[in-house]
């Protein structure tokens, strides 16, 4: 394939990756024990903090981590009439820790020595701290978190500023996400994308960067 009359041996010169869903993984049963254990229905704190009401705002920046949590824990005081015990349902969630897919990890470590990698993710501003603790911002050349450009996937400005700050053409990046409408918005844009749902299907995309003899010269170690 040919870029501005430079013959790419290559498919990709981007991989575009989601984190929650494909790097990392929330316990499944999370909400519904936290729920349980603090005497509440279940369902109680997902409809609370994923009502499009007030996620968009969290996942866009027009409020921080800390602004969207503590709305969902009044919205759920109104439910069960108790703050204490809202607040301490919403301290609970707050210290989930998402589990690692080390072998993710690894195929986007292996990645990054031959092409670009960005991790762009719908999350809020806590993100870039979690992902330093559990040691995958290393992973990527940039983390692209949606509440510091103020726009979430699918908007198509979320991919081309991802695309952007990495200087690479739409076609040839490869986008990755377990979200099937996020996928298909990636496509719209002329970017190749993969609707992660197992571990062999990823590997298979990426096999052709993995068996690319170049390393990159832009980055070291």
């Amino acid at each position: 394939m040919a870029t501005d009359g430079v013959t790419h041996a290559a498919p990709y010169d981007t991989v575009l990756c989601d984190v929650d869903g494909v790097l990392r993984h929330w316990p499944v049963p999370g909400h519904a024990d936290l729920d349980r254990a603090h005497g509440l229905p279940e369902g109680t704190l997902s409809a609370a903090a994923f009502a499009p009401a007030r996620l968009r705002p969290a996942i866009t920046g027009e409020i921080t981590d800390e602004q969207w949590r503590s709305a969902v824990a009044k919205d759920i005081a109104e439910v069960c009439r108790s703050r204490e015990r809202a607040r301490n349902l919403v301290n609970a969630w707050s210290n989930l820790e998402p589990r690692v897919d080390h072998q993710v990890a690894t195929l986007l470590k292996n990645i990054r020595k031959v092409a670009k990698v960005a991790l762009l993710s719908n999350a809020t501003t806590r993100l870039e701290r979690d992902l330093a603790r559990q040691g995958l911002d290393a992973l990527a050349d940039v983390v692209v978190n949606t509440a510091r450009i103020g726009v979430a996937k699918p908007d198509a400005r979320a991919y081309l500023i991802a695309a952007e700050r990495l200087r690479t053409p739409v076609h040839r990046c490869l986008f990755i996400d377990d979200t099937a409408a996020n996928v298909t918005a990636a496509r719209a844009l002329g970017m190749t994308a993969l609707h992660y749902r197992k571990l062999e299907d990823l590997r298979d995309v990426l096999s052709p960067l993995l068996n690319h003899p170049e390393p990159r010269t832009d980055i070291s170690g």
